[in-house]
């Protein structure tokens, strides 16, 4: 695999005749919605096929996928066009790639309810679990339900993908509520009532196993969330299913640098399947302008976790969305705006814009100046964030990876993970 970084002057026509691949599938493996006009500084990964196919008149992708001995679900990672199941005769489709994958890993998708249907087809070949964000714990140990997700269940199970339940306390502003997970911490009887209702729904829709988020970890409440945590997991894999939880690192800014509270995570690591180290952000936030889960804080937090916590536990939480700040920075009072990694590229390419790129963070950014005066930074990923962020659970032994959100399909980041990894099926 090679990401080559869009210079000056380079158009998709001068890339395709340097690695010999034909534009059409440069585009499409990339999922590029700018190919006329390429920003300076963006990336395209280049991957060259092993083996390709003409598709013949009758094909279908159970018999291409018998003929050359792989999986129909491989057959649609190397393909993810082909998820609407249309084949034409005389295209060309990818078979094999050439890659060294050696490890195999799990992958985990976090959705809401109201996800597209063919974002999700498309999206299911690359899952080992679907986590879908639906259900909000109470005060009084209530579940409310968020949105219907029956459908995504029954797909989900038919492209071999575990469907987890997701149980947490955060508003649908993207809130933690603070005041609601003291009153559960606290309250053996509240939690009791919580896990109830949970197996009840695990049962009822017919779900592989929970997720839940441990909300605030600090060094003050590690141990009542433990004793919670503990109490939950004995109950649900009593009843067989598959207990994960999702850890926020307390972040901790600074004067010149972002860095985590060291909690003591292993006091929870006994008692379930997988921990998933992810942060949330939503349409909006108010955090300190740079990449989310920069690499090197990210390497620091592994470095510690994998000390405490057996490393094939761990999931490492990958974030698909940017954002946008406004200069200068105000801390509690400026927000940033999400925007999209193609919609940030497409920003840049459509005015002009170098896209430049943070080592350290492995993130790329640039700065813009709107129509009022006022001054932007702009951070996202590219090709390079996500190969340096997958490389990682090889590095360190990791489970696999926890990707927030799939709501949107983002192209070269499963073309990354598909070329470098086994993708594990339930």
């Amino acid at each position: 695999m090679t990401i080559h970084v869009v210079q000056p002057g380079e158009t998709i026509d001068s890339i395709s005749e340097f690695y010999k691949i034909p534009v059409d599938r440069l585009i499409l493996e990339n999922g590029i919605t700018n190919p006329d006009n390429l920003a300076i500084g963006q990336t395209i990964v280049i991957v060259q096929p092993e083996t390709l196919y003409t598709v013949q008149e009758g094909d279908t992708l159970d018999s291409i996928a018998e003929q050359y001995r792989i999986t129909p679900m491989e057959l649609l990672r190397n393909n993810p066009h082909l998820s609407d199941g249309a084949l034409y005769p005389g295209e060309t489709i990818v078979i094999t790639y050439q890659t060294d994958r050696t490890k195999t890993i799990a992958t985990s998708g976090y959705t809401f309810s109201y996800i597209e249907k063919s974002v999700l087809i498309k999206t299911l070949p690359f899952l080992t679990y679907l986590t879908i964000f639906n259900y909000r714990a109470t005060r009084e140990g209530d579940i409310i339900t968020i949105g219907d997700d029956t459908e995504l269940i029954s797909l989900a199970s038919s492209y071999g993908v575990a469907p987890m339940m997701f149980v947490s306390t955060i508003t649908e502003e993207g809130m933690v509520n603070l005041e609601t997970n003291n009153v559960i911490l606290n309250n053996p009887l509240i939690q009791d009532r919580i896990i109830r209702n949970a197996l009840e729904i695990l049962k009822e829709k017919g779900y592989y196993g929970i997720n839940l988020y441990v909300e605030e970890i600090t060094y003050d409440n590690i141990n009542k969330i433990s004793a919670y945590i503990k109490k939950a997991s004995e109950v649900f894999h009593l009843e067989g299913f598959r207990v994960v939880i999702t850890i926020t690192p307390a972040v901790a800014l600074g004067a010149s640098n972002i860095g985590f509270e060291r909690v003591d995570y292993s006091q929870l690591s006994g008692y379930v399947e997988g921990i998933i180290f992810a942060s949330y952000e939503w349409a909006r936030t108010f955090s300190y302008p740079s990449s989310l889960f920069p690499v090197n804080v990210t390497r620091d937090l592994l470095n510690y976790a994998v000390s405490i916590i057996p490393s094939e536990l761990i999931f490492l939480g990958v974030t698909t969305l940017g954002y946008d700040w406004t200069l200068p920075y105000i801390p509690g009072a400026t927000g940033a705006d999400a925007i999209s990694n193609e919609n940030a590229i497409r920003f840049a390419a459509d005015n002009g814009i170098p896209i430049q790129f943070n080592d350290a963070a492995q993130s790329s950014y640039f700065y813009y100046t709107d129509s009022d005066g006022t001054m932007h930074i702009v951070w996202f990923k590219d090709a390079r964030s996500y190969a340096a962020r997958v490389g990682l659970v090889a590095e360190f032994n990791l489970q696999g990876l926890s990707i927030w959100t799939i709501m949107r399909f983002d192209a070269q980041m499963w073309l990354i993970i598909n070329t470098q990894y086994y993708i594990e099926k339930r």
